[in-house]
């Protein structure tokens, strides 16, 4: 079959990614949660008979999902369930079981086939965060579960519609394992809704356009998409590539969690390879991968070939050049039942760790680190009549990383998604919470010749006695967005329950906190990380910065080298300030992540992993965990937030080699 002449290929690849876009508009429209009406944690794709999305919308919805595939999914529900008829729509919310396609439980995902004279001839996807699915806690998210098992109900690939009709089985236990059933099967309907819109959609452009062309263009689209991203890759440095960075902790022990990668560029392609990386967690942050060039770890591929070629179409072509080493076991290929719910949190931190990557190979296009956290900020509030209320105030994000020639976005980074900000209005209208503050976070952007972007503030009073506040993937309380080129990192993030009160509460990652009436809870995200040595910085655009109230004019001074004299710009008070400063140089990842290299070198590191990874999974945490105490035993109890001396340093190198020959 021939591809489509290169006129009708374009026309075709429009009204496809038309067609993607008008169901997420359903489904947003038609949505019952906060979560969906205005956070937009849902996307929807059409995908081809090898179950790889051809087209995906650009500007609704979660961005980061182009690379799934509902082939494996497909082929499980038929398994299961008999052949797929017209009217059929598949559920699975299983990472396990859907191969990587769901990589949480609160994520639903509907697969619908779309029949043209009897034949399959294209797939429409969508998924929604909904608000719960059972489990140990409200929202069924928790970062200290220790299994799948415990994050609530376990949906393998099957028919929820047969030839249209819903199955009352299927409805009855979705309902019974949920504490929000009502706003789950609105937002269950609002799916059905947008994938009935594709369905529609596809039916006229066959009658346009016809079913050779239409399916001959799924292939050419992904084919000119692939070829896109290969001339990019051309255009990149060949050679290997290497970075590394932390999680705060595993959320149940203070030990920072490790991600590593190296990227070797060749002739047009790339392979990740995640060796070097920590064994998976017996906590909730693993990607459930698969082995897959998975979304989770290649999203930061994508954003880098529609950087350098903006012209490329968005679909899964672009990841044909990519290949993957996710070693099984680890934390981005964790062995069932490893817990997944809090999967975002390690997931950005890929993303980091592929921007260092891709910014050795290219320091003037890639930025410094974003403020590296999204927390889906969930009030569970009990009702009067018995049960609970359970939504999202607010999906807390931080802002990005500067890069050469530009400044961060302050409290914007949609890096991993394209959330969007709950109104005020409307949190208070459906929840007994008032919003105090809400806005961005003063000095916290990474000082820099290009300023990292701020992050945000969040104070809200809780009303209602009994309260439970989740705060799902808080990370970068410890180890900051670094600064590249010399920028300094951005700062680390805080939770504090009544700030300045004599019942104040500085907290760390919390798992279910308890509130009641009159409490205020004050989250505050990370700043990210600046390019180049602050002392670089245009004065005038300092000054602007303190108009805007970006900065203060102590951090002005200390940072920046930037004096005010009466409100003015003291031009040399700032050139004698600034003369006498040392030079800033390459990536700044902070001290607490500079006194923890002193011990826990790359090298090392990788050699324990690789050993770690060596044993019995049944072993392998609480090896880890034997190793850590040995080596941490005489260092200060807040190490790395407080460094260790040369001696203790020396000490703690010993143990670990010790540890190490011990395999």
């Amino acid at each position: 079959m021939s591809p489509p002449d290169p006129v009708l290929l374009e026309i075709l690849g429009n009204k496809f990614a038309s067609v993607t876009e008008e169901m997420c508009l359903t489904l947003q429209r038609t949505g019952r949660t906060l979560y969906v009406k205005e956070t937009a944690d849902f996307a929807c794709a059409l995908a081809g008979a090898d179950g790889r999305f051809f087209a995906y919308p650009r500007s609704i919805g979660v961005s980061g999902f182009v690379g799934l595939e509902c082939l494996p999914t497909i082929e499980a529900a038929v398994a299961a369930c008999g052949a797929l008829e017209p009217g059929d729509v598949i559920l699975t919310n299983d990472p396990y079981r859907s191969t990587g396609l769901a990589t949480h439980l609160p994520d639903l995902h509907m697969i619908e086939p779309y029949f043209h004279e009897g034949e399959i001839v294209a797939y429409g996807w969508c998924f929604v965060h909904c608000s719960d699915v059972g489990g140990r806690v409200a929202s069924s998210i928790s970062p200290v579960n220790t299994e799948i098992f415990q994050e609530g109900l376990r949906i393998p690939p099957l028919k929820l519609l047969r030839r249209g009709e819903m199955s009352p089985e299927v409805r009855l236990f979705l309902d019974a394992n949920s504490r929000t059933p009502e706003a789950n099967m609105g937002d269950i309907r609002a799916m059905l809704a947008s994938l009935a819109t594709g369905r529609r959609r596809v039916a006229q452009m066959l009658g346009q356009h016809g079913q050779a062309d239409l399916v001959a263009a799924q292939e050419a689209l992904m084919a000119y998409a692939a070829g896109k991203a290969e001339a990019v890759l051309r255009r990149i440095p060949e050679g290997c590539y290497s970075f590394s960075d932390y999680l705060d902790d595993d959320a149940a022990t203070r030990l920072p969690v490790r991600l590593s990668v190296t990227v070797e560029i060749r002739d047009g392609r790339v392979h990740l390879d995640f060796t070097g990386t920590d064994p998976q967690v017996a906590t909730a942050m693993n990607i459930p991968s698969c082995g897959r060039p998975h979304a989770w770890l290649t999203l930061r591929m994508l954003a880098l070939v529609q950087t350098l070629d903006r012209s490329a179409p968005l679909n899964a072509g672009l990841l044909r050049p990519l290949s993957i080493t996710a070693p099984k076991g680890s934390l981005v290929n964790p062995e069932e039942p490893a817990a997944t719910g809090v999967r975002h949190a390690a997931a950005i931190r890929v993303n980091d760790i592929l921007n260092g990557a891709f910014g050795l190979a290219l320091p003037d296009v890639l930025p410094a680190a974003a403020s590296g956290t999204v927390i889906p900020i969930v009030m569970s509030e009990p009702r009067p009549s018995g049960g609970r209320m359970v939504q999202v105030i607010e999906p807390l994000i931080g802002g990005t990383g500067a890069r050469h020639g530009h400044d961060g976005v302050d409290g914007r980074d949609s890096g991993i998604s394209n959330l969007a900000n709950n109104p005020v209005e409307t949190v208070e209208a459906e929840l007994g919470v008032e919003v105090l503050r809400y806005g961005l976070r003063p000095d916290s952007g990474g000082a820099g010749q290009w300023r990292g972007g701020c992050g945000m503030g969040l104070s809200f009073r809780v009303l209602t006695d009994g309260t439970h506040i989740l705060g799902r993937g808080m990370e970068r309380l410890m180890f900051r967005p670094w600064g590249q080129a010399g920028g300094q990192p951005g700062l680390p993030g805080s939770l504090v329950v009544n700030e300045g009160c004599p019942r104040e509460r500085r907290l760390g990652k919390i798992d279910v906190l308890e509130v009641n009436a009159g409490d205020i809870v004050t989250f505050r995200t990370p700043g990210a990380g600046g390019w180049g040595d602050p002392m670089a910085r245009d004065p005038q655009a300092v000054l602007a910065d303190l108009a805007a109230g970006f900065v203060t004019p102590d951090h002005a001074r200390r940072a920046y080298g930037v004096v005010l004299c009466d409100g003015a710009l003291d031009n040399a008070a700032t050139e004698a300030l600034r003369r006498n400063a040392p030079a800033s140089h390459g990536t700044v990842f902070g001290p607490e992540r500079e006194a923890w290299d002193s011990i826990f070198g790359s090298a090392l590191m990788d050699r324990l992993n690789a050993a770690l990874l060596a044993l019995p999974l049944a072993r392998r945490q609480s090896r880890r965990r034997e190793i850590y105490d040995t080596v941490l035993a005489d260092l200060p109890s807040d190490f790395p937030r407080n460094p260790a001396s040369d001696t203790q340093c020396e000490t703690a190198i010993r143990r670990l080699e010790t540890c190490l020959s011990s395999f």
